[in-house]
């Protein structure tokens, strides 16, 4: 089955770089694809934030470390349904976090479910800029049983993914969450390795 960015962007796939192709593309049953580098910068400086952030770190979510240099992984995995789940760590020096979520497209939108009962639902929109891939957010949503409730958008989450210039077997992104008035509240941004093989 198609991935899921193949899926919402049609055509417009082929506008990416063939090794960013690699990555946003089909992930063949019974593998996964794993990633691995080191974020220059990841986390939120704003410290007042914390108790929220720690509540959704709870969540896997988000986090309310902030750090330089930062281990990562990420392990991509295709779902039956033609989903696509996703799980980061982050290595700090005194503890690691996880982000996980669940990707799905619903009546031709890209749909991200976040946290451990992925519970928190958000729009993604995709474009292809020269040859990398931008994600926006757009309505966020929270799950409760089999009601979803709209929520006011406080903040913007933007996603820029691109070949490394420096390596061209790397890619880098960048994850920035914005609010009105705050500016840049959550970060993360760095390069990493990756490779689809056996799950």
């Amino acid at each position: 089955m198609a991935s899921v960015y193949q899926r919402v962007l049609g055509e417009r796939f082929g506008e990416l770089d063939p090794r960013l192709q690699r990555y946003f593309g089909e992930i063949p049953a019974g593998s996964v694809g794993r990633g691995e580098g080191v974020y220059a910068e990841a986390g939120s400086r704003h410290r007042w934030l914390r108790p929220v952030l720690a509540w959704l770190a709870w969540r896997r979510i988000l986090f309310p470390e902030h750090g330089r240099d930062v281990p990562f992984t990420v392990v991509n995995t295709p779902g039956a349904d033609g989903s696509l789940s996703a799980e980061r760590r982050f290595a700090f020096p005194h503890r690691e976090r996880m982000m996980v979520d669940t990707m799905q497209v619903r009546a031709g939108r890209l749909i991200d479910r976040l946290g451990r009962r992925r519970g928190l639902e958000v729009d993604l929109d995709l474009s292809v800029q020269d040859g990398g891939l931008r994600m926006r957010s757009g309505a966020f949503r929270l799950r409760l049983g089999p009601l979803l409730l709209p929520l006011p958008r406080i903040a913007v989450m933007t996603l820029d993914e691109r070949t490394s210039p420096a390596d061209p077997e790397r890619q880098r992104v960048q994850v920035r969450i914005t609010a009105p008035l705050l500016g840049e509240v959550f970060v993360y941004r760095g390069d990493f390795a990756y490779a689809v093989g056996p799950a």
